[in-house]
């Protein structure tokens, strides 16, 4: 998309979020807020696996407004992501963190995606038991929590465990023991479009019903509400900037470093 259009497109979305009641911020900005940070820099020991600055998401490749693989939000969630992860490190387990600040431009890219013909290949990994007509708009909304700052998406993972992306497989397809990126049995994977993902539901085992539990304890014991139908998706309350949708990019960090 050029510029021209991009900028048409962030008009008309900024729009759209005022009708609703809600306000943006300048969509023309480039720069991260002051109040918000990159969590490599509050906690470089959270594991993350920032899918949507890669191929490895429902769309199939890298989506805009994902410049670098860095999980970027308020200050407020980061250090309570922080102390999360300080509790879980005596149990062996760190925080594994899929997706953060998602910026209006990715949110406005992912409903363009639900309105192209069907994948093949993305429905038998993200959606197998729904049409893509499904999708829109009661799993891909035109407004995300995510792109107000203080929502992640993430997991459990045993500590150390390496970061697998295996290609192909159910998002429903049975965990024997953890999941196949490497965390822990959850019962689906992440960006998991099916009613199996509600974080309470009927088919899970024991072990994948216990992980659950776990996240959700560990989560809301520091501020962090879970999102019902997404077992993976926490919001960290009061939201410092809950009526403010965000479209700045996720640029890499002042070092130009990942660990």
């Amino acid at each position: 998309m050029t510029s021209e259009g991009a900028a048409r497109l962030n008009l008309a979305l900024a729009t759209c979020l005022i009708a609703f009641g809600s306000t943006v911020t300048p969509l023309s900005a480039e720069e991260m807020p002051k109040d918000f940070v990159y969590l490599r820099d509050i906690d470089p020991s959270i594991q993350q696996d920032m899918r949507y600055a890669g191929a490895d998401n429902f769309t199939g490749k890298p989506v805009p407004g994902y410049d670098a693989a860095e999980c970027v939000l308020v200050r407020q969630a980061a250090e309570a992501l922080k102390a999360v992860q300080d509790d879980l490190k005596p149990q062996g387990l760190t925080l594994k963190v899929y997706d953060c600040y998602r910026p209006t431009e990715a949110v406005a890219a992912f409903v363009a995606w639900a309105k192209t013909p069907d994948d093949p290949h993305a429905k038998a990994v993200h959606y197998p038991s729904l049409n893509k007509t499904d999708l829109f708009p009661e799993y891909i909304a035109t407004r995300s929590g995510h792109s107000r700052g203080a929502t992640a998406d993430l997991t459990l993972a045993p500590a150390g465990t390496p970061v697998t992306h295996p290609t192909g497989m159910s998002c429903t397809a049975p965990q024997q023991g953890s999941a196949p990126d490497g965390g822990l049995a959850m019962g689906t994977s992440f960006d998991c479009f099916d009613v199996k993902a509600n974080t309470v539901t009927q088919g899970l085992t024991p072990e994948e019903n216990e992980n659950r539990t776990r996240l959700l304890k560990a989560m809301s014991a520091h501020g962090f509400k879970n999102y019902a139908p997404e077992w993976w998706h926490y919001t960290f309350e009061p939201e410092p900037y809950a009526d403010t949708y965000f479209d700045f990019p996720i640029r890499p960090r002042a070092d130009g470093g990942q660990e």
